[in-house]
């Protein structure tokens, strides 16, 4: 059995890892940059090894720092967790090479599925069924027109060698289709250093459905059921679930099949997702779904599979990287209730999901009912070098109905400030009625559009929990939000309505408070006499006003900021042009990812300080646009 482990790898899976093998008596060794030198996943390891400076592809990317991390600890295997190197096959051999032992599939197995087309040819061959488009070498803009033209809009552009939503477009209609391909093939080149596109025709009613698998070096291979992921947001997975909404037995039996043979068609180890899509039009119907890729590495979503069946992946890992076979067979596997999990990011849905950073002065996530994942403590920072997930938030219960209940209640009862996030996003998510029914496909959240969008301005009763005395003169929305507080030391005196609180308690500095109705939950900070309340997910901040008068400064309406450090790859207009509200003005990339910056309203470019190619850091001025005349 392995002794000692190296996570080549940081945040909440780090932690996640370093959990387990604690569990197993397994010591742990983290690495970090200089970014990360204060880290949970650093706090909780047993050892800690500097790896570099902040930005990735100089620190977490370098897996030469990563191997001699893991010979000056005498750490005997490395296991990779997800993103960063776990499914470069390289790096997998050259820690094999090292002497080391390497927890994930073999080298041959990541390089058989890591391009999307080469990975279908095989499929196809397995008797696997895939989805129809274009896999040739082809790869001239003439020649994908071409064959896009063929399969018929709308179509899909897809990175071969993508992940994670990255290197993705959706292409409606032939005039859109190059504007999009070379948008893809940037974002490719800069995520994977690889722009070859594949074309896929775009599914009607799509589902994303996929299956854990599991495989050893003794031949075994089971599967752990399926998951969905179908609520996403610019291919990116929002909401995951386990078991699928509407699969009955006989679909499950087949795609699960489906599953094991194309793990046997490279002979896999260890821990695997083989993800279908699934034309969901007349329900799920395994006639009707389509091998799309498989990800040879554990998956941001597989908490909700260990709560539906019991088992720990990780802990799976390390025994079958140990040389230990499966700890169970197939008929031993079964469905236990319903899980699903939320992605609780750093962002801000206001301004187009944007990634928002800074310090975490407020985090309280509730773990009453619920399994929480992450990689940050109160105190903490959500840095701009990384993905900005805060925490993956699970529950489980014996059905659907009441997961869906529980989660709510727990995005309700969890605040986060002064970092935006998408808290409020999730909570409508999952209070929209077609996702409630198991009415949903990877389309759901771009139908919805504004309804999911949280609501700009907290309700009366949410100001009632802050004890505000409510009067229009006390509010100025463009400023902080901020009220007039009527409050009690040990609770909360409810001014307007004299409602009362169902609970209150302690929680270091803070006074909590849950109200008696609407699932509200309130924090009362004591040293600065201010409240946080959380009202369907969304978090709000009242502060006492000193006065009534002299409303606080505030930003020019129409200036356009950078909303975090990155490069301007577009400009599409210049000073003294006509812009209509949403146009396109400029596209930041940051992140590895491409972000539009809009118009706010009508208007004239009266300032333009962006030009392509400039690096711009956070908040700063890019363009003013003044109001049109009325």
């Amino acid at each position: 059995m392995i002794a000692k482990l190296l996570i080549a790898n940081r945040g909440e899976i780090a932690c996640r890892i370093i959990r387990t093998a604690r569990e197993m008596g397994v010591a742990s060794v983290a690495v970090y940059s200089d970014a990360d030198a204060k880290a949970l996943h650093v706090r909780q390891a047993d050892e800690a090894v500097h790896i570099g400076p902040s930005p990735a592809a100089e620190s977490y990317l370098v897996g030469e720092k990563i191997i001699a991390a893991a010979k000056e600890t005498g750490a005997e295997a490395i296991h990779p967790g997800y993103g960063f190197l776990s499914e470069n096959a390289d790096f997998a051999q050259a820690v094999i090479d090292a002497g080391l032992i390497w927890v994930g599939p073999k080298p041959e197995s990541i390089r058989a599925m890591g391009l999307k087309d080469a990975a279908k040819e095989r499929m196809i061959a397995a008797g696997v069924p895939v989805t129809p488009g274009y896999l040739g070498e082809g790869q001239s803009v003439e020649r994908l027109k071409k064959e896009a033209d063929a399969i018929g809009y709308p179509v899909l552009i897809k990175a071969v060698a993508g992940g994670g939503g990255k290197g993705m477009r959706k292409v409606l209609a032939a005039e859109d289709f190059e504007a999009d391909l070379q948008s893809c093939k940037r974002e490719a080149k800069a995520s994977f250093s690889n722009d070859e596109v594949l074309l896929e025709k775009w599914i009607t009613s799509p589902r994303h459905i996929e299956v854990q698998v599991f495989g050893d070096s003794h031949g075994n291979i089971v599967h752990l059921f399926e998951r969905d992921c179908s609520l996403q947001r610019r291919h990116q997975k929002v909401i995951e679930e386990a078991p699928a909404p509407g699969m009955d037995e006989a679909t499950r039996t087949q795609i699960c099949a489906a599953a094991v043979r194309a793990a046997k068609a490279v002979d896999y180890e260890g821990a695997g997702t083989i993800e279908f899509i699934a034309d969901a039009s007349e329900g799920l119907r395994a006639d009707r779904i389509f091998f799309m890729e498989m990800n040879t590495r554990l998956q941001v979503e597989h908490p909700v599979t260990e709560e539906i069946t019991g088992v720990d992946l990780v802990e799976w890992q390390l025994l079958v990287a140990s040389g230990e076979p499966i700890p169970c067979k197939q008929e031993e596997l079964s469905i236990n209730g319903h899980a699903i999990e939320a992605r609780l990011y750093a962002e801000d849905p206001a301004k187009g999901f944007l990634p928002s950073t800074g310090r975490l002065d407020e985090l309280i996530l509730d773990e009453g009912e619920s399994r929480i994942e992450t990689g940050v403590e109160a105190g903490d920072a959500v840095s701009p070098f990384y993905d900005p997930m805060i925490a993956k938030v699970i529950v489980h219960h014996e059905n659907r109905e009441e997961a869906l209940h529980s989660l709510k209640v727990t995005l309700d009862e969890s605040l986060v400030h002064p970092v935006r996030t998408n808290k409020g996003f999730l909570y409508e998510c999952l209070d929209h009625p077609d996702f409630a029914a198991g009415n949903l496909d990877t389309g759901l959240i771009e139908r919805a559009g504004e309804a999911l969008m949280p609501s700009a301005r907290p309700s009366q009763h949410a100001a009632d929990v802050a004890g505000a005395r409510l009067r229009s003169d006390y509010f100025d929305w463009r400023a902080p939000r901020e009220v007039q507080l009527v409050s009690e030391l040990h609770g909360f005196r409810l001014n307007a309505l004299q409602r009362k609180t169902a609970d209150v308690w302690c929680a270091g500095e803070h006074y909590i408070a849950r109200t008696d109705q609407h699932g509200l939950l309130a924090s009362y900070g004591s040293p600065d006499h201010t409240v946080l309340v959380t009202e369907r997910g969304q978090d709000w901040l009242f502060t006492p006003r000193p006065d009534r008068g002299g409303a606080s400064a505030h930003a020019h309406d129409g200036d356009i900021l950078s909303p975090m450090p990155g490069k301007v790859i577009a400009v599409d207009v210049a000073e003294g042009d006509a812009v209509t509200a949403g146009q396109r003005l400029m596209v930041l990339e940051a992140m590895k990812m491409e972000h539009a910056l809009t118009a706010p309203f009508d208007g004239t470019v009266s300032e333009l300080n962006a030009s392509e190619g400039g690096q711009v850091q956070v908040e700063a001025l890019l363009a003013r646009i003044e109001p049109a005349e009325e």
